[in-house]
């Protein structure tokens, strides 16, 4: 696995490129000129097409994941096209598109991974985290972890499919079938998920910030049924409901809101402490469950429906220069839909 420690060195005369790189938990990303890495055995080199920016990002920045690689460049929904190809390394050839995503590389050998739950892998490690990610012009990839993106799908619109379609995915399979469906928190993965959950046809529920009127506009705009405040109750009781947005006060929220014999699922890599509740809320066969990560199966099930479905995804474009920019209008929760840089 490539470790940007050994890339940062002054520069030659030799080929380089333009990425934003984290020093420091709690600092601003900082533009720096890097040579051009080189892909080892069972790796490609990919020049980037498109980042999505995810608020994992932001735990990583802000300290709340506490296991990154520093310096790191950030970004975990990278659209790439193979520039070289490392040893080893069958299916994929140099033009081709791909896509990689949080899920960088596994040991394969664990009880987790031999049992089809390699997103459970002690050892694993994550791409924009333990590998550098797709902040950047060039980036490497373990080809056994990346997806063939189709040539027609455009590179900004296919990023957020790489995180927040894939996290959705996996946390709709894990809210059941019911057909009323609550979602915390209306953002990237929000959006997907809703086109997904309205394909099959059940009814979306969306909450988000108090007061957050374009949010809940661009939620009914998505096919929401109804859309409120996160601490609003519904107009009627819940199968089920997935919590993206990172703020442990919601999960007895959502247990409130949801019927006996549903499911709260909590959808994101880090949340605030939850708040003690009585038993009584989470009595009548109420259940919390967590995702964690994903595997390449969602990843093959995902892309497989998004293009049947199909999935279109409401994005905003942001220059590679502007990622802390964009970040900071992702914390204040100012992106309509999904944040993408470009180089």
């Amino acid at each position: 696995m490539t470790a940007l420690g050994d890339e940062i060195k002054p520069m030659s005369n030799g080929p380089h490129m333009h990425a934003m790189v984290l020093e420091r938990a709690g600092e601003q990303l900082k533009p720096v000129k890097l040579p051009i890495p080189v892909p080892g055995a069972g790796e490609l080199l990919l020049k980037v097409q498109a980042c999505g920016i995810c608020r994992t990002d932001l735990h990583i920045m802000d300290g709340e994941l506490t296991e990154p690689l520093l310096p790191l460049i950030p970004g975990h929904q990278i659209i790439g096209r193979v520039d070289k190809v490392g040893q080893n390394v069958t299916g994929f050839h140099p033009g081709d598109m791909v896509g990689v995503p949080w899920l960088g590389w596994t040991c394969g050998e664990c009880a987790y991974c031999i049992s089809g739950r390699e997103n459970l892998c002690d050892l694993a490690a994550f791409t924009g985290y333990q590998r550098n990610g797709g902040f950047a012009e060039y980036c490497t990839a373990d080809a056994g972890f990346c997806f063939s993106i189709p040539e027609d799908y455009p590179a900004t619109k296919a990023a957020p499919l790489l995180c927040a379609g894939l996290i959705g995915y996996r946390s709709l399979k894990m809210a059941g079938n019911g057909k009323r469906l609550g979602i915390y928190g209306f953002g990237a993965a929000a959006h997907i998920v809703t086109q997904m959950a309205l394909w099959e046809r059940r009814d979306i529920y969306a909450f988000t910030r108090e007061g957050d009127e374009a949010g809940q506009s661009f939620a009914r705009e998505i096919g929401a049924a109804w859309a409120g405040g996160a601490l609003s109750r519904p107009p009627v009781e819940l199968d089920a409901a997935i919590i993206f947005a990172p703020v442990g006060e919601l999960v007895p929220t959502a247990l409130r809101a949801v019927a006996k014999g549903g499911i709260v699922v909590c959808g994101g890599i880090h949340m605030s402490p939850i708040p003690s509740f009585p038993y009584e809320l989470l009595w009548g066969e109420r259940r919390i469950v967590s995702v964690t990560n994903l595997t390449r199966l969602d990843g093959e099930e995902f892309l497989e429906l998004a293009l049947r479905i199909p999935v279109h995804t409401e994005i905003e474009v942001f220059p590679l220069g502007h990622a802390n920019e964009a970040l900071a209008a992702l914390r204040a929760g100012k992106i309509r839909g999904a944040g993408v840089l470009v180089p």
